[in-house]
């Protein structure tokens, strides 16, 4: 598995895993009617922005698409990690993590924010980073989606 940085062409791959992602990896923790909006609304605007700045990494595998992350680092937080379910368990999510951790703390970034989905808790706490309070994410799509705000210190 490689890291390297996302382009703008990325973004169709990039979307189309995450959305794959949200279909089958949260389908334990949300209801059916949320994963349906959750997973259909398109790619944010700030995916071309994030990319731009510097802060998308993809996890490649050979040629393919293994998993990506976002790092918003105007506001310190972590957009996105998604990992393609099929590959999930083999350490992509922790690398791209890491990876945007290093990003941030090349930003000069202390401390790093995010709004985890429900399947993900462990994930984040294995990581490091602290459960602070739960939350409701106001998706595009109008729905509303149980999350928990975390943060972790860096430095």
């Amino acid at each position: 598995m490689q890291l390297k940085p996302a382009s703008q062409s990325d973004i169709p791959a990039m979307w189309a895993l995450r959305s794959n992602a949200v279909r089958i990896s949260c389908a334990t923790h949300y209801r059916a009617d949320e994963i349906s909006a959750w997973s259909a609304t398109p790619a944010p605007a700030s995916y071309a922005a994030l990319i731009a700045a510097g802060g998308a990494l993809l996890a490649m595998q050979g040629a393919g698409l293994a998993g990506y992350a976002m790092l918003d680092s105007a506001g310190a937080e972590v957009d996105a990690v998604f990992v393609d379910p099929a590959k999930g368990g083999q350490g992509i999510g922790g690398a791209l993590l890491r990876g945007l951790e290093q990003l941030a703390a090349e930003k000069q970034l202390d401390r790093l924010h995010l709004y985890a989905a429900l399947n993900a808790v462990p994930f984040y706490l294995h990581a490091g980073y602290i459960a602070l309070r739960d939350e409701q994410y106001a998706h595009p799509s109008g729905i509303l989606l149980n999350c928990l705000y975390m943060e972790k210190q860096l430095a």
